[in-house]
């Protein structure tokens, strides 16, 4: 997984033991595209589909507009269930869902409404939609406060709000990349574990 600007198919066919990744986006309902993705890949088979997009609608809700928040729940919401709609035919026996919701739909903030509603759904819709295709099993991934790019303009000092956040996290640091990628990895391999919400937040979310 890369940055969080799309939808990722793991293709079954693997080349390490990770697997091999392919993009597609499916956030157009009428696109032709994604059926046509879904035929191609319907002789090979997927290991595990994981939905790492996201669309940024911050803001006061007297500011927010209609557009930018149906953009956010495309991108983090109505994507993962079309995801699910096209492919989740494909996935192995032991194969998996995974995507990723975050820490204010658990610990809302001003200004954070958009992103604390579109969070929230990920983790109901990964329970629903555990039911719903199981055996397939579905997951979500809730991250905390992670050392990336990401926040390199969305605070105005990246170093000493990190430094604010590490002092409040029982953990007493912020996250990195890899924590995500560790726990991302132990949802997609370990068999008995579906429709659950995993917190990669070094417990923020009790501070």
């Amino acid at each position: 997984m890369t940055a969080l600007t799309g939808h990722t198919a793991i293709p079954r066919p693997a080349a390490a033991s990770c697997g091999a990744a392919v993009v597609t986006d499916v956030l157009i309902t009428g696109s032709r595209r994604t059926p046509a993705r879904a035929k191609d890949w319907s002789s090979q088979g997927l290991d595990h589909l994981v939905s790492v997009a996201t669309e940024r609608s911050n803001g006061p809700v007297a500011s927010l507009e209609r557009r930018a928040l149906l953009a956010a729940f495309d991108a983090k919401v109505v994507g993962p269930i079309l995801l699910a709609k096209h492919f989740a035919q494909l996935i192995a026996e032991k194969g998996s869902l995974l995507s990723f919701s975050g820490l204010a739909a658990w610990r809302p903030s001003p200004g954070l409404v958009a992103m604390a509603a579109t969070n929230g759904s990920v983790n109901t819709l990964a329970s629903a939609l555990a039911v719903e295709l199981a055996p397939t099993r579905v997951n979500a991934i809730s991250p905390g406060v992670i050392d990336t790019s990401n926040w390199d303009t969305a605070v105005p000092d990246k170093r000493e709000w990190f430094r604010q956040i590490a002092a409040s996290a029982p953990v007493g640091r912020v996250g990195d990349p890899s924590d995500v990628s560790a726990a991302a990895r132990a949802l997609l391999v370990n068999p008995y574990i579906t429709g659950e919400t995993l917190h990669v937040d070094g417990g923020a979310r009790w501070s």
